[in-house]
């Protein structure tokens, strides 16, 4: 017998299983267009503990045999919430959170201060996606997004005419930003 560690996954709805593949469908005949993987704007934001610590359920450590590694942790250690966004064609990014943690508040002033005006002085055809963390989904962040960026942001939505496209729920968020803060 071998010990085996139990992997948590979000349960996924009946309703959700369509979500699913028509956002699939949706993008895919959405790169027909030759722009469209130029014009995307991923974005997320991380937390790394000075000591070290990482968050065992985004951290995978790919490898020929399973490793038997045991790490200690310092409890509530000194920790840093970065924010990037990344393009076909460039890095915006990082943006270091001096709050302790990021609220929708903070992450409008993030958008409207720091990211969009970044955004804008590139190109004024992006498509901005984001998660659906809820500070990414708070009335005022919206309504910024639907003023600033009208149909061209990707996120969760009950209101697909709102969005771009919407973020399938209970979705792996699984971005370029995953793969470029595991390199950090």
């Amino acid at each position: 017998m071998k010990p085996y560690v139990i992997q948590l996954v979000q349960q996924l709805k009946q309703e959700d299983y369509g979500k699913r593949m028509n956002y699939a469908t949706f993008m895919q005949e959405s790169m027909e267009d030759e722009t469209m993987t130029d014009r995307l704007i991923f974005s997320d934001e991380s937390t790394f503990h000075i000591s070290g610590k990482v968050n065992r359920y985004n951290s995978r450590i790919w490898g020929t045999e399973k490793p038997s590694t045991v790490i200690e942790h310092e409890r509530d250690s000194v920790k840093v919430n970065v924010f990037g966004a990344i393009s076909s064609r460039k890095l915006y990014c990082p943006f270091f959170f001096s709050e302790r943690s990021v609220t929708s508040n903070v992450y409008l002033d993030i958008l409207e201060v720091w990211l969009m005006p970044q955004l804008d002085s590139d190109s004024t055809d992006y498509i901005f996606q984001q998660d659906g963390a809820p500070p990414h989904w708070s009335t005022e962040v919206r309504t910024f997004l639907n003023q600033h960026l009208p149909k061209r942001w990707i996120h969760r939505s009950r209101d697909a005419n709102d969005v771009f496209c919407s973020w399938p729920p209970r979705s792996h968020d699984l971005t370029p930003c995953d793969f470029f803060y595991g390199v950090m």
